[in-house]
């Protein structure tokens, strides 16, 4: 206390220099025992001053703001003094007698850190949607892939924004230098472009990411088997199979595949072409269709349907084969049983077996518009019928409402035969392609077998070796000449 009898802070303890102090300070003000006193701690970092008020005790002078205003000068702190809590809280102190503990009476500024922009993958393609937990028998395991499958222009990355910084200030009126950020954003790489607040695709195909580097493969190489590990293949560009094919997965290009082994197909399209290293074996009512060309050691129990040709070095067997190119199993190649539609014609060694396995041979014929044709004789047939029960229950229907309900019924069967009848008509032209086409068997042609040119068939009832079969338009019939 000073001459004029005013409470003053004490001097700092020996033991104290708020200028090098590290940690946690803690300052008792006061000169008498009885006076009110203040003791300030100031956290590590500077940034808050809390303050404990001690209320005096008998006769102690009470705490003033000119005593705690010289107490804040002598430690220093300068900075976010909250002048409006230090004397609600020292009045109360004082009038109550009451301790009041670890008040905030000075608060600096924390600096913001200022963040760079960068670019931040689609949420999408962070992770993987959970599986459901537990025994959930709907879930198709096959329809999971762990490919990531993008189409051009589609965004893999967005821009995220820069955030402005500002520097922070301590109590002690010291500057706190703004921290920045500068995330590790992903960048285009192959096939992948910056546009405008967007990294996107430049083409259809596998999304890649490498270190921070988003890029696009057009080919899917799969490094191993077609399973449960890589799901149904369905990919927009050239796929690569290594491995095998298990028996339920499908397998879709929107380019060509290239099968490095035995290829067990169960459905199976490509857009462009199909390449077998070994054979084509299909499983149950397995599917193939081609819009290129295929080329393959065999084929046996599949359904293919190719635009382009077919060249299967061995053998085809028990096999629906269409093609409106041709079918070629060269000097070796031999077809054992089935049905095969070549626009163009077939080459092979040899056709059917000596177990007298029936095969059929259609060359010619656009198998496009023969299966048109099919289903339209066959939506006639069916509303030729329904038609003749609607006439047999007019004969006896005496209701007046219900006659006019099968009348109205009978006209739209006779619209739909109308309309049926002429797209056969128009198809009809059509179906016959090449009446040059030719089946040339270098090998035996087995007892059995039916080769059939533009719809005019040949049975062949004993072996024929080494023969060639054409159509003799102006006979109407096929001839056979020999090799």
């Amino acid at each position: 206390m000073d001459n004029d009898g005013k409470q003053v802070p004490a001097p700092f303890p020996p033991h104290f220099d708020p200028e090098t102090a590290e940690g946690t300070h803690s300052v008792v003000l006061g000169p008498r025992r009885d006076d009110g006193t203040l003791q300030i701690d100031i956290p590590e970092g500077n940034l808050e001053a809390h303050a404990d008020f001690l209320p005096p005790y008998g006769e102690g002078q009470p705490l003033t703001p000119e005593y705690i205003a010289a107490m804040l000068e002598r430690l220093g702190i300068v900075y976010g003094i909250d002048w409006t809590t230090i004397q609600d809280t020292a009045l109360e102190c004082n009038l109550n007698r009451k301790t009041v503990r670890s008040v905030v009476v000075a608060r600096g500024d924390s600096p913001v850190d200022e963040v760079r922009e960068y670019f931040e993958i689609e949420s999408g393609f962070k992770e993987w949607p959970r599986l459901p937990d537990g025994d959930v028998p709907r879930v198709d395991y096959r329809e999971i892939s762990p490919f990531v499958v993008v189409t051009k222009g589609q965004p893999l990355a967005r821009l995220v924004k820069a955030v402005k910084g500002r520097e922070g200030k301590d109590i002690l009126g010291n500057v706190i230098p703004m921290p920045v950020k500068r995330p590790e954003g992903m960048t285009a790489g192959p096939n992948a472009r910056v546009s405008g607040e967007e990294i996107i695709a430049s083409c259809d195909g596998r999304l890649v990411q490498k270190g921070t580097e988003l890029a696009v493969e057009e080919v899917l190489a799969v490094k191993g088997a077609v399973g449960y590990k890589t799901g149904h293949i369905a990919f927009p560009g050239d796929v690569i199979i290594d491995g095998n094919v298990a028996d339920g997965f499908k397998v879709y290009s929107g380019g060509s595949i290239v099968a490095k082994q035995t290829f067990d197909a169960t459905d199976v399209v490509a857009k462009k072409d199909l390449i077998v290293a070994g054979g084509i074996i299909g499983r149950g009512r397995a599917s193939i269709r081609v819009g290129g060309s295929i080329r393959t050691k065999f084929i046996q129990n599949c359904h293919v349907a190719c635009r382009g040709p077919i060249l299967a070095g061995m053998a085809v067997i028990n096999s629906q084969i269409y093609t409106l190119q041709i079918l070629d199993l060269g000097d070796k190649g031999r077809i054992v049983g089935g049905e095969v539609y070549a626009v163009h014609g077939v080459r092979a060694a040899g056709i059917g077996s000596e177990s007298g396995k029936c095969t059929r041979i259609h060359c010619g014929v656009d198998f496009t518009v023969q299966q048109d044709l099919d289903r339209l004789n066959e939506r006639m047939r069916i509303a030729s019928m329904k038609r003749a029960k609607i006439r047999e229950r007019l004969e006896s229907e005496e209701d007046e409402a219900k006659r006019a309900t099968l009348l109205q019924f009978d006209e739209r069967l006779e619209k739909d035969l109308t309309e049926s009848g002429n797209r056969i008509g128009n198809l009809l032209g059509n179906v016959d392609a090449d009446e040059k086409a030719i089946v040339e068997i270098s090998g035996e042609v087995s007892p059995g077998t039916i080769i059939e040119i533009c719809h005019i068939a040949l049975v062949v009832e004993n072996p024929l070796k080494k023969v060639r079969f054409r159509l003799d338009k102006l006979k109407g019939r096929l001839t056979h000449e020999s090799m």
